[in-house]
């Protein structure tokens, strides 16, 4: 038996994990796949609750659990709340606290929402690159940080640091994803003016060394970011550091036609992992029954895929999905003309209905 941790979070976190547990609850009854839900609280909801974003708890859930499903965080009434108290906090804590280092966020063109993509089909049609993002070091965990007056006035600091032992546990992650897909690894960096990257660079040369069969490329960011859009499909695997893997993923996402479609995985070194869609809380459309659900969904299948050894129901919620999106079936988000567009909750049901053959 497989033990989860339910986090719904804040905003549309509630109704898309909701979705998601509605085909967890199918394999269940209907596929032995024996999982039991434990459900907690993070974000917003669980500082109106307890007094903090991330309650003891919910660590010493997690502690118990095999993996752990979260919806999204963050909302507008947080906002004003002192910045170890804001909901962000408290997802930032859970990832420190279970070392999930490495991020695996996939952008994966379905061909049923080509049209969907801003780009020209022939540059995106058959889109399929996995993104590695370092996820615990970095420039959002790195000491000193803050704002203090200097000279008369505000300044603000961050520090962008990594370790070696840093930089080849996330390298040691993505080629051995890279020999599961194409066997190409491309490193993404700013060697030409940052020390943090030089170093980022030599400890991915070292690790490449274990990998002979996997080709290691460098790229700078900011060329990256202008690749992405211009000829995506050249990328098989990316890795890179926690600030550039945030702004790169989210670009290839809206290659793919809409971020409401990409599920993730942060992953430790024993195997376990946080599943969430890459989307945020999307407070504007809590509880309007309009936000999408597959990237949840989906999540549950990569949970399936990565940390519980249950490829065979990953392939099924996989092929579900593609079903529902066969038949013409759409959340607004992702919808053309001649579609049939629908809400949250009937996507949900439809999923489920896939599954049954």
């Amino acid at each position: 038996m497989s033990k989860v941790l339910v986090l719904p979070g804040d905003g549309i976190g509630q109704e898309i994990v909701a979705q998601a547990l509605k085909v967890v609850e199918y394999l269940n009854a209907n596929d032995n796949l024996n999982m039991e839900l434990v459900h907690g609280l993070v974000g917003g909801t669980a500082y109106d609750e307890t007094g903090s974003p991330l309650p003891q708890a919910t660590i010493d859930a997690a502690n118990e659990c095999d993996s752990i499903l979260l919806g999204a965080v963050g909302g507008y009434q947080w906002e004003a709340l002192e910045r170890d108290l804001r909901p962000e906090r408290g997802l930032l804590g859970l990832r420190a606290e279970m070392d999930l280092f490495s991020n695996l966020r996939p952008a994966i063109l379905y061909p049923q929402l080509a049209s969907a993509s801003t780009l020209k089909g022939e540059v995106v049609s058959g889109l399929d690159l996995m993104i590695v993002r370092e996820l615990v070091s970095g420039i959002y965990f790195g000491q000193p940080r803050g704002i203090e007056q200097k000279d008369g006035e505000r300044f603000g600091f961050n520090s962008a640091t990594y370790t070696e032992s840093e930089i080849r546990r996330i390298g040691h992650s993505a080629f051995k994803i890279a020999q599961k897909r194409n066997k190409r690894v491309c490193s993404v960096d700013k060697a030409n003016v940052l020390e943090v990257c030089e170093l980022w660079r030599e400890v991915m040369e070292e690790v490449a060394k274990d990998y002979p069969d996997v080709e290691l490329s460098h790229m700078y960011v900011d060329n990256a970011a202008m690749q992405l859009v211009r000829a995506p499909k050249q990328f098989d695997v990316m890795v890179t550091s926690n600030l550039f893997g945030d702004v790169l993923s989210d670009c290839a996402a809206m290659l793919t036609g809409s971020i409401g479609m990409l599920p993730s995985a942060s992953l430790n070194k024993d195997g376990f992992g946080m599943y969430e869609p890459i989307h945020g809380s999307a407070p504007d459309i809590a509880g309007q029954d309009i936000a999408n659900p597959l990237a949840t969904i989906l999540s549950v299948s990569m949970m399936l895929r990565y940390s519980l050894d249950q490829v065979s129901l990953a392939d099924k919620i996989d092929s579900a999905v593609n079903m529902v999106l066969d038949q013409g079936y759409r959340t607004a988000d992702i919808a053309s003309d001649g579609d049939t567009v629908i809400g949250t909750n009937q996507m949900g049901d439809l999923v489920v209905k896939a599954l049954q053959g």
